[in-house]
This record gives C-alpha cells, sequence and structure tokens, in this order.
C-alpha cells in the first residue's frame, strides 16, 4: 500500500463528507491549484482509496424508514450452500446491506422497507424463499445515532 500523504487525507476526508465539490472547489481547500487536485483525486479513484460517488438518499421520504438488522443462521456451514444464500440475497432488493459475522449467527442484513407489515411479508415471501436459512433473529431501529456511510479517513 503506498503512503498517503496530508493533502491526500484531507482530500479524502473532504469527499467523504460531501463528494459534490468541484475541483476548483476542492483545490481552495487543500491551498492547490485545480490541476493537481484533479490528478491526484484521479490518482486516488484509480489506486481504490475511492469506490465510487453515491447519493445518501433520505429513506424516510420514500417512504422506506424501516430498518431492521437481521441475523442469519445457515442451516450447514457447506461451500455451495454459502454461495447460494449469498446469491439469493443480492437479489433481494429490502437487503441493502449483508455481511458474514462470526459468533452466534453466519450473515446479518440490514433490511429497509417501509413498515412492519412490510417486514413481515419480507421475512414470509422472500427470506422464506431462501432454502439455505436455519434461522433468523431481528432487531428493529428504533433511531439512527450515527451512520458515516463507509471508512473514515485514518489518522496519520
Amino acid at each position: 500500500m503506498e503512503l498517503l500523504d496530508e493533502t491526500d487525507l484531507k482530500l479524502l476526508k473532504i469527499l467523504h463528507e460531501n463528494s459534490s465539490y468541484t475541483t476548483k472547489e476542492l483545490a481552495q481547500m487543500v491551498n492547490l491549484s485545480p490541476s493537481p487536485v484533479f490528478e491526484r483525486v484521479k490518482k486516488l479513484e484509480k489506486n481504490g482509496y475511492i469506490k465510487k460517488y453515491i447519493a445518501i438518499l433520505d429513506a424516510e421520504k420514500l417512504n422506506q424508514g424501516f430498518a431492521v438488522f437481521t441475523n442469519i443462521k445457515l442451516k450447514q456451514h457447506d461451500r455451495s450452500i454459502g454461495h447460494k444464500f449469498v446469491e439469493d440475497i443480492m437479489n433481494i432488493e429490502e437487503v441493502i446491506e449483508c455481511y458474514n459475522i462470526s459468533g452466534d449467527y453466519d450473515f446479518l442484513l440490514k433490511v429497509i422497507v417501509r413498515d412492519m407489515k412490510h417486514y413481515q411479508d419480507f421475512v414470509f415471501n422472500k427470506l422464506g424463499s431462501v432454502k439455505s436459512i436455519g434461522s433468523t433473529h431481528s432487531m428493529f431501529v428504533m433511531s439512527e445515532i450515527k451512520n458515516s456511510y463507509g471508512a473514515g479517513v485514518p489518522l496519520n
């Protein structure tokens, strides 16, 4: 891994907080001219420090404000069953995040739906169709306290 200098880290921090700044605005913030800032950002993208730029949507305004964390335990621990589970989960739109975890459960899903009735329908009709699931445990989000949307910028 190549070392990032202070300017690279500052650019990453700024873009992490708001990726809609123009190159000219970024240049002013890091006290450089636009051309080297443009090159630095392109290099950060090329080297994978910046994966992509996205818009963070307001789930409440889109009537999708009911968040649930669902722990999943597979029926068996077998490579083909695990791969099939991942394949099935990737095709379910309500699942916005999926993590393979250690401990009492095998996977942790973050699910976004309209309300409890929608979640019940999701469990019966979508999760229920995933044959590799042995058991589930759901935790309902009462309020989001902090979400920094991805990795933070490391301190040197």
